[in-house]
């Protein structure tokens, strides 16, 4: 049985995300003064009273309009709806009850879903603020009176939430789940790939770059394993970076390459790897992350015999730090190969976590140091004692020697390359420390 979900909804600008990273304990959803920052459906995991569930931050809902992403977001907020165990709609304290708050409170009631009325910015303490007792109006029920900027009455509402979850069932397994991100500049087809993957509308997609604000993590199983897909915002050049919303934008990405075991770099078939493709892959080296180099729109390419192997030399060339990640050519418009990426992202992810015995690494530091003499400085050779690895995901090993200033970068990279060429290890960095004799850690 699925962990109970908790909806927030409501119409723009009345603190539904500050709500939400204040019960998730989070800063996970960009909070602006302005309306419309979110966007799509922002999960997080709870807990409340020792009961575990999910909450989902839905964009605002706007009864009558006519641009296309305030449709967009209703449509991803009433996906929420439908999906949710119990739905909190917000409303703001200081602006009363308004004609968009009841025409969501008349959308939530069709829905015949619990609902628990939030009164936001009731932010004094003390006696309750009359103008509480004008959202009964709503016909919702008692509303709670809730502070997402101080937190006061926000333990009420979740003890309201709580009395329509089911009867609690077996303790949950642990999640074993990979987590992938989606990473590239703005426009690549992020998105849309995450759409085709899901068979559903469950990002926004617009011709339109900066769409997606938030990383809109995305649970997924299927014959193949369990996946988080987090689809993140582009990445554009600090320069072209000019709205506050933006900016955390950006670093909502960085963050979601951190705490993903695999990245998806998207690539324009048509471009090939421009500059900012190079900046954006090295955030994933940087990181330690397993890779994939996905190049999108390979429908869009006018293709002639050994197009795609010209294309993947190009690729690997211009991303020569990481020659190890495999490269697969997809169209996220028709699905193309997108079947192929679940196969891929096991392996990279298999091999990010590989753990070599000590006894193994050292046959092949033996072997390698026959057929490559260690370098000399003035009459100095280099003497490596031994190998051993300390971790994964990306696999770390640590270098003994008599000298680190006589282990020269290209013997470390020589190694490296002996390394992998035994045990694989495709698709992951890996990192090497050496520390010489009379190191004290």
């Amino acid at each position: 049985m699925s962990r109970p979900l908790i909806a927030i909804v409501g119409r723009p600008n009345v603190g539904k995300s500050m709500l939400f990273n204040r019960l998730v304990g989070q800063r996970l959803s960009i909070v602006e003064d302005t309306p419309g920052v979110t966007r799509d459906r922002l999960y997080a995991e709870c807990e409340w009273c020792g009961r575990k569930f999910d909450m989902v931050d839905t964009g605002g809902i706007e009864p009558t309009t006519d641009s296309e992403i305030l449709l967009f977001m209703r449509e991803q907020a009433q996906i929420a709806i439908n999906s949710a165990t119990v739905i909190v709609l917000v409303t703001d304290l200081r602006t009363g009850v308004t004609a968009a708050d009841k025409d969501v409170a008349n959308m939530l009631l069709r829905s015949k879903k619990p609902v628990v009325l939030a009164v936001n910015k009731a932010d004094s303490t003390g006696a309750t603020d009359v103008g509480v007792y004008e959202f009964y109006s709503l016909g919702l029920g008692d509303p709670i009176p809730v502070s997402a900027v101080h937190g006061h009455g926000t333990g009420d509402l979740l003890d309201q939430c709580l009395k329509y979850f089911p009867e609690e069932d077996a303790e949950e397994e642990d999640d074993d789940s990979i987590k992938v991100a989606v990473i590239g500049k703005p426009n690549v087809g992020k998105s849309s790939l995450i759409n085709c993957i899901l068979g559903q509308k469950r990002v926004i997609v617009s011709d339109m770059a900066g769409t997606t604000r938030d990383a809109v993590d995305t649970p997924l199983e299927n014959e193949y394993g369990r996946y988080v897909f987090i689809d993140t915002a582009g990445i554009r050049r600090k320069s072209k970076v000019d709205e506050r919303v933006e900016k955390f934008s950006v670093m909502r990405a960085q963050l979601a390459i951190e705490r993903a075991d695999v990245c998806l770099i998207m690539i324009d078939a048509r471009d090939g790897v421009t500059d900012q493709d190079t900046k954006i892959a090295g955030l994933a080296h940087e990181a330690g992350k397993a890779s994939i180099i996905v190049v999108n729109k390979w429908d869009l390419v006018d293709k002639e015999t050994g197009t795609m192997e010209k294309l993947r030399k190009d690729v690997l060339r211009d991303l020569s730090f990481m020659s190890y990640a495999p490269v697969l050519f997809i169209s996220a418009m028709t699905g193309q190969r997108t079947d192929r990426l679940y196969e891929l992202i096991n392996y990279v992810n298999d091999q990010s976590s590989m753990r070599i015995t000590t006894g193994m690494l050292n046959n092949v530091l033996s072997d390698a140091q026959a057929r490559v003499q260690p370098p000399t400085d003035k009459g100095r050779r280099l003497k490596i004692y031994y190998m051993t690895q300390t971790g994964v995901k990306p696999p770390n090993f640590v270098v003994f020697c008599n000298s680190k200033e006589l282990f020269h970068f290209s013997y470390q990279r020589y190694l490296e390359n002996q390394i992998r060429a035994v045990f694989g290890l495709e698709g992951t960095p890996i990192r090497m420390v050496i520390r010489q004799k009379g190191d004290k850690e």
